[in-house]
């Protein structure tokens, strides 16, 4: 049998579906136009959809790492994350905070997690369902909660996280951090709110407000893809206000990739190529901030 045909208009509407401006049905409806029948929308779908089989690059039980899952004092309550760190880490390191998509900390975020603490880092996957009772296991019903989270409280409990990971015993009191999606918006405003923030990496992640933009301390690293048209809209007015306030950033535009390109559970739009370039360029980014 064919592999069904994906097209960009496809992808474009799953970004739209996953970002709660499109329901379930309504996307369903849209992918059954877009591929002729109903039998090619159900074929298609989960090729577009993550697949949390497809999650772990990085096995949770590697003996290179240590991993828990730890609770730490958030804003007004109690945050829940997952910590890993190199098993055979001797002195203090440069700690990390890997913040999740849309979906809450998942099995992918916590394999990014391992992947940065595989590269010599303490990192730290907070879930920012916390407030809500944590990420629920369906994806639909964590997609559906997102749209409670309170953006002030996500911003106190990311500066709480960079507070605690400063503090901690393992870390050298550098604290740097990486989003995607959702996760590469809430860096963006971290860094406008955390002045001790010593590295902030976004992967298409929505652009904080220009007048925020002074407020930055951190250097700056800013992936994005270049068929991304609903983030990338906001990118030359984020870099104007940027070189208007003399802030230090890198930004790089990946053409022909697509809107969470990092993400290999998503077979239509991981690429690879892409992927690996911009962690490359990440893992470099960390090196040259975070070392003691």
């Amino acid at each position: 049998m064919n592999k069904p045909l994906i097209t960009q208009a496809m992808i474009d509407a799953y970004d739209e579906y996953t970002h709660l401006t499109l329901d379930r049905r309504g996307f369903m409806e849209t992918l059954t136009r877009l591929a002729g029948s109903g039998a090619a929308a159900v074929a298609i779908a989960p090729m577009l959809a993550t697949n949390a089989a497809r999650a772990a690059v990085i096995a949770d039980d590697d003996s290179r790492l240590k991993a828990e899952d730890v609770t730490y004092p958030g804003s007004g309550g109690d945050m829940k994350g997952y910590l890993v760190r190199p098993a055979d880490q001797s002195g203090k390191l440069g700690t990390v905070i890997v913040v999740h998509e849309n979906r809450g900390l998942n099995a992918h975020i916590k394999d990014v997690a391992r992947r940065v603490a595989l590269e010599g880092y303490v990192a730290l996957a907070p879930d920012f369902m916390s407030p809500l009772g944590g990420t629920p296991a369906d994806e639909e019903k964590a997609r559906q909660q997102f749209s409670t989270l309170d953006p002030a409280q996500v911003q106190a409990n990311a500066v709480a996280t960079v507070a605690f990971l400063k503090g901690h015993e393992s870390g050298n009191g550098k604290v740097g951090a990486v989003g995607f999606c959702w996760g590469g918006g809430t860096v963006n405003m971290l860094a406008v709110n955390a002045p001790d923030l010593a590295a902030a990496v976004a992967y298409y992640g929505a652009q904080p407000k220009p007048e925020d933009v002074p407020k930055i301390k951190a250097p700056l690293l800013l992936h994005y893809a270049g068929l991304d048209e609903r983030i990338n809209a906001g990118i030359d007015v984020f870099r104007k206000a940027l070189d208007e306030n003399g802030k230090k950033y890198t930004l790089y535009i990946y053409e022909g990739a697509n809107h969470a390109f990092n993400n290999e559970t998503s077979e239509a739009r991981y690429n690879k190529a892409a992927a690996d370039l911009a962690w490359q360029r990440t893992v470099s980014f960390f090196k040259e901030n975070l070392s003691a």
